[in-house]
């Protein structure tokens, strides 16, 4: 098992700006699309990504630097037996204290304990012993793989599947899961290193990538919608555009800039099953240079009555 801080080449007294920084470079020089000859590249641009992830987390950080588990994020083994494997397995059967030790199998803890000390006298076996443990321990599987996907905002928003190609060649079709947003991780059970107890898992990090004019506020996507003075003045329906298809909108006579319309449905899937809402905040764009505009403003008899501004006390 790598060393992750030996892997991205800094102290482990970096900070996360080090580390980030660390990683960004390695990530660069070391990608697969960048080195499609060199499959020693491919193999380190996992290792470094795998160190990234660890590093970039603060509580496995921690629990790596206090020796709780390994470079690979598996528990450490207890009393010094090798450990490794594919990492933690959530949902075993029966819960409780598991671990990757002894050959990175799924281990029951309590059975180790009970060989390593001779406790109930060896579940049918006199005297207990090393034997009662480690007879019934599974063969190991692989090792997980570590994926960062790059998820158009649209599609993150209407939820489009995104083909997938795998370390193996193979590619699937991934269904994103409702609420997704940067930094969700989905797990692919069998897609990963093969192994004597099977493949372990590919688990895939989602980044949703930023949109030109579209931006996120929690299940809610803002628009800035740019409308014209005729159109602000006496209203009217104009096209919008949403994650999904361009919608007409109804924008009422006498509009400002700042005025926010609501458009239900079209925003981010939640868990819950439904959907946030477009919120489309209109820009009166107000033409430059127009002799025509400005004369009729200077002769607008009403351009001095009330005070946009007295709501801010000036």
């Amino acid at each position: 098992m790598a060393d992750p801080y030996k892997t991205l080449g800094v102290a482990r007294t970096a900070t996360e700006a080090e580390i980030k920084k660390a990683y960004r470079k390695l990530a660069k020089e070391l990608h697969p699309d960048r080195n499609k000859d060199n499959p020693k590249a491919s193999e380190r641009f996992s290792q470094v990504t795998n160190a990234y992830d660890l590093l970039s987390d603060k509580d496995k950080r921690a629990r790596f630097d206090r020796g709780e588990i390994d470079g690979d994020g598996n528990p450490a083994a207890p009393f010094g037996f090798g450990g490794g494997g594919g990492g933690p397995r959530p949902g075993g059967p029966g819960g409780g204290f598991r671990s990757q030790g002894f050959g990175g199998g799924d281990a029951d803890m309590g059975d180790i304990f009970e060989g390593l000390f001779g406790g109930g006298g060896g579940r049918g076996r006199p005297g207990g012993g090393f034997a009662s443990g480690f007879g019934r321990q599974a063969a190991p599987k692989g090792a997980d793989v570590q994926y960062r996907l790059q998820v158009p905002f649209t599609d993150a928003a209407t939820l489009e599947p995104q083909r997938v190609t795998l370390g193996d060649g193979g590619a699937i079709d991934l269904k994103l899961p409702a609420g997704v947003e940067s930094g969700t991780q989905m797990r692919l059970g069998g897609k990963g290193q093969p192994g004597p107890g099977g493949a372990g898992d590919a688990l895939v990090t989602i980044e949703v990538q930023p949109h030109r004019f579209f931006t996120r506020d929690g299940d809610d996507v803002r628009l800035d919608l740019p409308i014209s003075l005729g159109e602000a003045v006496l209203g009217g329906k104009v096209r919008v555009p949403t994650v999904e298809k361009p919608v007409m909108l109804t924008i009422a006579a006498g509009s400002s800039s700042g005025k926010v319309l609501r458009l239900k449905g079209k925003g981010f899937h939640r868990k819950g099953g439904e959907r946030g809402d477009q919120l489309v905040t209109l820009m009166v764009s107000v033409p430059a240079d127009d002799t025509a505009l400005r004369g009729f403003v200077e002769s607008w008899a009403g351009r001095e009555d009330g005070n946009p501004r007295e709501g801010l006390g000036v």
